[in-house]
């Protein structure tokens, strides 16, 4: 009998964490539509067509007049050397005719690229991989949703290019008919003005497509991130690390607070007891503090141990149920004791310090 191990596979239904989203961007895969790159390329060199068209127009037309109609020109064509020099001239023209509309264009894909995914570089995209050769996973992504739907795009982009060229051409074909009867100059313009009307309407047509476009590969992306809940587990212990080492660096942090708290014992004024349960270790310097700060406090074993440190060392040590439980549980270490406190702890202290024949 055989089992189908996809029947048991987890679905995935969680958002992409901060983290995945990162690794995916530095492995290449970004969110970016294609084709709202083509369609603001294909507007801005449209509108850059017809505001320099002008420029463009006179440029051509006068290497039309300088190497193709002048007999000067004509002259030039009996020696290799004067149709290699025409050559570079006209090449030159038209260069320096077409540049300027060039030169837009690529800022125009490099600023919509920038703004769909900012600057990234890697060289993974490009890396050898061997399921790329693998015919099967070929046959797969040959046969994949994401084919088809590029498919079908490319399709009706090409029926729109069709039906918006025939109708341009159907409306211009009485001009299109006199051409031969006009001068050059003419018949670029009116060219051109089909060329433009053409451009412009596939472009519009094109923007709107690529605002569909734009959600759906932002739809696709996300899809795509998705993860599990089981890798969601698997992704906060990899970052926050397995709780049996988070338990041990907690544990290590402890000692090492409990170790430094130990060491400030011998420099306290008193330690206040309950006398078994709580112990409280004060330290009273008016040059760095206001009002007495809690150096040590513990409970139970650890009270215990306070109390011995400090008998080691000569602190004084008062019992105080009252006090000492309230400054265990109002006080953190470090902390000045509150100043509901202040008229108890003074009279503690004053009476260490009587003892000791100092003021306070």
């Amino acid at each position: 009998m055989r089992i189908d191990l996809q029947l048991f596979a987890e679905e995935r239904t969680e958002k992409a964490t901060p983290k995945k989203r990162r690794e995916a961007r530095e492995r290449g895969q970004v969110f970016k539509s294609v084709e709202l790159n083509s369609a603001v390329v294909l507007i801005v060199g449209m509108l850059a067509l017809k505001f320099a068209s002008s420029f463009m127009l006179d440029k051509l037309y006068s290497a039309y007049n300088r190497y193709l109609h002048a007999d000067t020109a004509l002259e030039q064509l009996y020696t290799y050397t004067g149709v290699m020099a025409m050559a570079r001239e006209i090449m030159v023209t038209v260069a320096l005719a077409v540049l300027p509309l060039c030169g837009l264009v690529m800022l125009a894909g490099l600023a919509i690229n920038y703004w769909q995914v900012g600057f990234i570089f890697t060289t993974r995209p490009v890396m050898p991989n061997l399921s790329r050769i693998n015919p099967l996973e070929g046959l797969k992504r040959i046969f994949s949703k994401r084919t088809l739907v590029e498919l079908l795009k490319s399709l009706l982009k090409l029926a729109l290019v069709i039906f918006i060229s025939y109708k341009e051409f159907m409306a211009d074909m009485e001009f299109l008919a006199q051409l031969a009867k006009w001068d050059i100059k003419n018949s670029f313009i009116v060219v051109g003005d089909m060329v433009f009307n053409i451009g412009i309407k596939m472009a519009v047509v094109f923007l709107v497509l690529a605002v569909f476009d734009y959600f759906y590969q932002w739809w696709e992306y996300e899809k795509s991130l998705r993860m599990t809940k089981q890798e969601l587990k698997d992704e906060y212990k990899e970052v926050e690390g397995h709780p049996l080492i988070r338990s041990r660096i907690r544990e290590r942090q402890r000692q090492i607070g409990l170790r430094r708290m130990m060491q400030e014992i011998p420099k306290a004024d008193v330690v206040v007891t309950n006398p078994v349960h709580f112990a409280v270790a004060l330290r009273y310097d008016p040059k760095e503090h206001d009002a007495p700060v809690v150096v040590a406090k513990g409970q139970d074993y650890l009270a215990l141990k306070i109390k011995e440190i400090a008998k080691k060392h000569g602190v004084y040590i008062v019992e105080n149920k009252p006090l000492a439980q309230m400054l265990y549980k109002s006080t953190e270490i470090g902390q000045a004791i509150p100043p509901e406190l202040f008229r108890a702890v003074a009279e503690v202290l004053a009476f260490v310090y009587s003892m000791k024949g100092k003021r306070i």
